[in-house]
């Protein structure tokens, strides 16, 4: 499933694993961008994956007219050894019916590699909120059960709330409680997978609403933050310093196209 750029396969043992679900709003997408594009992780392989639609572009991170010539394509993994750090991007949809296997396959590759914990980055439908999430932060945590015993107490001491258990059939008086992530794409999927291989994973996410969805991305990468110190956090009262810690990638500036075009006026 990996394969990596050099001739050799990197040593991702005791590594941290950033990665998103394609989720509503593409929130885990564009904050895995901002965290790779901050940090200046080196591309060190991809996926060779049935799983998800192909596609190939030009270098989302590209910070010179030598590198914007670069491809990328749908799944790759970037590397900052000196942080223990590594991020998979996915950049496409899955195809009908593979998002199981692809996360049987990304679990099993987690185990191979040894590393020490995985991180997903996630989004949910505001629309689908209780009242009691309403009223609360709208960020929320998912841990595996080997995952709470290393790292419970530490986000319970950053006062995360911890995502609710809903009913199984909304309306139905006597149906059981569950986890449920509306929008939130292969996060049920991954977390019920990592759960049953006793793999360390966390879950973070946002509640949001499809739209112009930057805003939420560079929430979620803060939240995210104060838990794993990516980036030394500023001490500053006003938001905007904050938000310039972190590095929009070039690709962005065309992210709603390309502008009107005078002629139009």
């Amino acid at each position: 499933m990996f394969v990596p750029c050099g001739t050799s396969e990197p040593d991702f043992k005791g590594f941290t694993l950033l990665m998103p679900a394609v989720s509503v709003g593409n929130v885990g997408q564009l904050a895995i961008d901002l965290i790779i594009s901050t940090l200046n992780m080196c591309k060190v392989g991809y996926f060779y994956t049935d799983c998800l639609v192909p596609m190939v572009g030009n270098n989302p991170y590209a910070t010179a007219e030598e590198n914007s010539t670069e491809l990328s394509i749908n799944a790759e993994v970037y590397s900052l050894p000196s942080m223990n750090l590594m991020a998979l991007q996915l950049r496409s949809i899955f195809i009908k019916y593979k998002s199981k296997p692809f996360c049987e396959k990304l679990i099993s590759w987690v185990k191979r590699s040894k590393c020490a914990k995985v991180i997903v980055l996630s989004s949910s439908h505001s629309y689908h909120c209780d009242d009691e999430q309403l009223r609360s932060i709208p960020f929320r945590y998912l841990l595996t059960p080997k995952m709470e015993k290393s790292v419970g107490e530490a986000l319970q001491n950053l006062h995360w709330k911890e995502m609710e258990k809903s009913k199984s059939f909304p309306g139905i008086g006597d149906s059981e409680l569950c986890i449920r992530i509306p929008g939130g794409g292969i996060t049920k999927a991954l977390y019920t997978e990592s759960c049953a291989k006793e793999i360390e994973m966390a879950i973070v996410l946002k509640f949001v609403s499809e739209g112009d969805n930057i805003p939420d991305a560079f929430d979620l990468v803060r939240y995210l933050n104060n838990w794993l110190q990516i980036i030394k956090p500023q001490e500053c009262s006003d938001p905007t310093t904050s938000v310039s810690q972190w590095k929009m990638p070039s690709s962005w500036r065309l992210l709603f196209g390309s502008g009107l075009p005078p002629a139009l006026f």
